[in-house]
């Protein structure tokens, strides 16, 4: 009884199926007196026989060079001392295993194909095959036993553009395309075990280029040969970029409140004069969002609302730590965060002074953002927190900045 229950069960989905506590319920139901472990033996004993010839290994892939596989992987930097969420696009070719990688706002479509126009560029062409998951920028209809993979429009688009073809993954199946699962692991460790500074996301791309550049002169895991050798082989397969480039952006019509508002990426933004107009076009790229009215003006051209989203930096906790340990802030992870001002003003040499001078900026994290101490550094250190004493640590504050090592004015 209970080998046909479990065989019309291996019919169904994993989730319909009984459980081994459900089946020994109905049995008790019947007026069994074994007990519950005898029925977990006969269940695995039951597997074990049927299903021997069903294969649970796994089929080793082969990467012909061309081939390239992307995804996402979530990371941090610090940018003006807040932490930024880095959407880091990688691309790599498993088969000299060479990688690339831009960081992105976001994971919506402007910010994939661009991202995309990015990688191509930084490898110096298209590959042949590109390995994608279901992407919501990419894919609308995934994968099913009966129908295949359906493509967005865009993203059709782009992909005649550039002449790629592309290779969807069954969804929930990450394996699939391991490389680069692999990759993003790698580049998250080696690159951003500790958030890098960025003055803008075209400024981390190069970073991050330089880096993976320096990588490739390493043994690839398997063929015992540098990666930058097997990828200047591997160059030769890709597809060569078009003279025009794809024009990457989203039109749409933006609806206005009675508040000046349209709601772009699900904040609302102040539009002047927008209620005059029931609807208005709206352009978006990948970093920037035009608000244009039916007559041609344009009403609104600035960053998307997510370029200006920011984290703060636990910066008084931070500041407890090294008020118990001043010595440590010469040597701490976070000391490259500092603004100018603020960084050159507490690693001063003698220890008792930098405490003091780090009880000063830690009862101002209070009220004021560390961006804000440092933009009004000489009213709010000389004045408000030192006591109105002139010079309290006999410095020259007219002086302050050009003795400073990098004689900055501004973070």
């Amino acid at each position: 009884m209970v080998s046909d229950w479990l065989f019309e069960d291996s019919k169904l989905r994993r989730k319909e199926r009984r459980t081994k506590k459900k089946l020994f319920q109905e049995l008790q139901e019947l007026g069994f007196k074994g007990s519950y472990r005898t029925l977990c033996y006969f269940v695995q004993d039951w597997n074990n026989t049927h299903h021997h010839e069903k294969d649970k290994g796994f089929e080793r892939l082969e990467h012909p060079p061309g081939e390239a596989q992307v995804d996402f992987g979530v990371m941090e930097a610090v940018q003006d001392g807040e932490l930024v969420d880095i959407r880091l696009l990688i691309m790599s070719y498993p088969n000299s295993n060479a990688g690339f990688a831009v960081p992105l706002p976001a994971e919506n479509q402007e910010c994939f194909l661009h991202g995309l126009q990015l990688l191509f560029k930084q490898a110096g062409g298209v590959p042949m095959k590109l390995r994608i998951d279901n992407l919501s920028p990419a894919v609308k209809k995934v994968r099913t036993k009966t129908e295949e993979v359906q493509l967005t429009d865009e993203f059709m688009a782009f992909q005649n553009h550039y002449g790629f073809e592309v290779q969807a993954c069954n969804p929930r199946s990450g394996h699939e395309k391991g490389n680069v699962e692999n990759k993003v692991g790698y580049i998250r460790y080696n690159f951003f075990n500790k958030a890098p500074i960025m003055t803008s996301f075209e400024d981390l791309t190069v970073q991050l280029e330089k880096q993976l550049i320096e990588d490739r002169n390493r043994l690839h895991y398997e063929k015992n040969v540098l990666i930058n050798e097997l990828w200047e082989d591997e160059k030769k397969y890709l597809l060569q970029l078009p003279k025009v480039e794809y024009p990457v952006f989203k039109e749409e019509m933006g609806k206005v409140n009675k508040y000046n508002e349209i709601k772009l990426d699900q904040v609302l933004v102040h539009v002047p004069r927008a209620s005059n107009y029931s609807l208005l076009h709206v352009q978006l790229t990948w970093n920037s969002v035009k608000v244009i009215s039916p007559d041609g003006e344009i009403l609104l051209d600035d960053y998307r609302p997510y370029m200006k989203k920011r984290k703060a930096l636990p910066w008084i906790s931070i500041f407890k730590t090294w008020i118990n340990k001043p010595r440590s802030v010469a040597y701490s992870r976070y000391k490259e965060y500092l603004p100018g001002r603020v960084k050159s003003y507490l690693l001063v040499e003698h220890l008792v002074i930098r405490r003091e001078r780090l009880k000063a900026v830690a009862s101002l994290l209070v009220t004021h953002d560390m961006k804000r101490i440092n933009e009004e550094f000489y009213e709010l250190i000389a004045e408000e927190r030192l006591g109105k004493e002139e010079n309290p640590f006999e410095i020259n504050w007219s002086d302050y900045d050009s003795l400073t090592a990098s004689k900055e004015v501004t973070p």
